[in-house]
Parts: structure tokens; sequence; C-alpha cells
């Protein structure tokens, strides 16, 4: 595990470097992924767009900005994504908000299909759900937490769906890019200041 995390931090990449990246596919018609069909180049398009939207418009209160100002253990987040994934699009620049809050958080990009060993190291429920986050404490090297696909809410929001109809339809996945919408990247925040105070409790003291 040690050795395949090892090997995916040596090709990761920063978030602005991940954001110019999805920029030029979108500029290009193309995408990431081993897959280059004209859905998912759209929906590259679309998630340009959005996470643009995102990096300019996510707020922080100050009552969560103390909190993750105050961890203080050096760790690295490993972000599995592609650009083409509608969830990372309102995800990612969330989770980039709150590691530029704070030195110890080292956020670092890598993609799903050009890592399969590390994605199936962390799968969930059985499948290749992006993104997802492995934290990292960068003193043993040890993978102390994961974060993702979905935040909080929207996977109980997902299930509650999938119990009562057995798959998403478009309807639906329509209706969680309006939570999206409304949420404004609050439950992220929320989750990850809640994953901080579990690895560091004076966090929320």
């Amino acid at each position: 595990m040690d050795s395949i995390i090892k090997k995916s931090l040596e090709k990761s990449i920063s978030y602005n470097t991940y954001r110019s990246l999805v920029k030029q596919l979108a500029d290009e018609d193309s995408t990431t992924g081993l897959e280059k069909t004209e859905a998912l180049i759209n929906y590259t398009k679309l998630n340009d767009r959005r996470m643009k939207r995102w990096d300019k418009t996510v707020k922080i209160s100050e009552e969560a900005k103390n909190k993750i100002e105050s961890f203080n253990e050096a760790s690295t987040w490993l972000l599995i994504t592609e650009s083409w994934c509608g969830d990372a699009a309102h995800v990612m620049p969330v989770i980039n908000k709150v590691a530029e809050l704070n030195e110890n958080i080292n956020l670092r990009i890598v993609l799903r299909d050009e890592n399969p060993e590390l994605m199936d190291a962390f799968l969930t429920n059985g499948g290749r759900a992006i993104p997802k986050v492995i934290m990292i404490d960068n003193e043993s090297g040890k993978v102390t937490n994961t974060y993702g696909p979905r935040p909080s809410e929207a996977t109980n929001y997902v299930s509650r769906f999938k119990a009562k109809y057995g798959k998403l339809t478009p309807e639906f996945k329509e209706d969680l890019q309006h939570w999206y919408n409304k949420d404004k990247g609050q439950n992220v925040i929320e989750d990850l200041t809640e994953i901080m105070c579990q690895l560091q409790p004076t966090v929320c003291l």
C-alpha cells in the first residue's frame, strides 16, 4: 500500500495545475480518462465552468476557518479525480479552499484511470467512485482517513433514492446538481472540519 501511494504521489499535481489542465482540455474538446466520448468531453467543458464559479464564490465561515487553521498535523491530501466527474467539479474547489487555509495541508491531485492500483485500494461500496481524498499523515506515512466521493448529506440523499428506486435517474442527477448549487460547499466544509476534529480533538475545543 505504501509503495502504491508513494508512486501516485510522485505523479501528482497541484490544484492550480489541475485547473489549468481542465481548462486546456475544455478548450481543445477533450477530456481526461481512457474514454474520450462526446458526452465526457461535454461534461469536462461544463465542469470547467462549474469549478471556475466555485473557485470564486465558495465562502468559509469564521468558525470553520478557526477550526481549519488550528489543525496542526502535517498532512497530504491525495485526491483522485477525472475532469468529467460532476461531483468532483462541485467538491474539489471547496476542498482546495479548505487546504489553502492551512499550510499543514498539502493537496495533491491524481487521475483515476492513470492510477488504477491506488483507486482499487480505496473503493467505495466496491466501486471506483470519485472524487476520493486519501488523508496521509506526513510523519508516519499512514492513511488517517478518507473522504468522498460525495459530501455526507448528498450521500444520504443518493442512498435513499437508490433504496427506493434501484438506480439514479437523469432527473435525480439534475436534482443533485440543484442540491450542490443550493448548499454552496457548506456540507463539504462541515465534513472536513469534523474529520479534523476526529484526528485532533483540540481543533473543536
